[in-house]
């Protein structure tokens, strides 16, 4: 499954690339498409059913296309994962497309938990940190987990940089625990 998933991801990001096209709109309403298949359970029962014939389903997707004013090549590519009964991979293709596409541009994804909400401040000086740590521009998502207590945890990849109070607070643990 992984397979499959990452060569429509590749092969998309390949056809973004060679077009020139728009990757972060691209990005965008490939996001918005994966969010209405999985939150309309009868969109999907159609585009998932074998038996409704393709064009039935491609005249579902145009009507959507059209309404939302999706471009043609992300149009065309959803008609792809539907030709090949790939729609139920959607949502992991989206993912795999977005991690090739980074990866492909040169952006490190972060994810950052801190202890409270961070300002915009904030978020440009860790972003900027990891940029130097990874030597790559940064694309950041935020959350909050107030058990850290404070400070924050930045996971890149399967690297985690662990900033949190809670962090320095089982390292000492350990240190005391080796000292005795």
């Amino acid at each position: 499954m992984a397979s499959v998933t990452s060569t429509y991801a590749r092969a998309f990001v390949d056809v973004v690339l060679d077009k020139k096209l728009d990757a972060s709109r691209t990005l965008r309403e490939l996001r918005a498409l994966g969010d209405l298949v999985a939150g309309n359970s009868d969109l999907r029962r159609v585009w998932e059913n074998p038996a409704i014939p393709a064009a039935k389903k491609r005249d579902v997707l145009d009507a959507i296309v059209a309404r939302e004013g999706i471009s043609l090549p992300v149009r065309n590519f959803v008609a792809v994962l539907m030709d090949h009964r790939r729609v139920p991979f959607l949502r992991r293709i989206i993912s795999g497309f977005e991690q090739e596409l980074n990866h492909r541009l040169g952006f490190a994804e972060a994810e950052v938990t801190s202890a409270r909400d961070l300002d915009d401040a904030e978020k440009r000086s860790l972003e900027a940190q990891v940029q130097n740590l990874t030597g790559k521009k940064v694309k950041a998502s935020y959350s909050r987990d107030r058990s850290i207590l404070g400070g924050a945890v930045i996971k890149v990849g399967s690297t985690i940089y662990d900033g949190s109070v809670l962090g320095q607070l089982h390292e000492i643990r350990k240190q005391l625990a080796r000292s005795t």
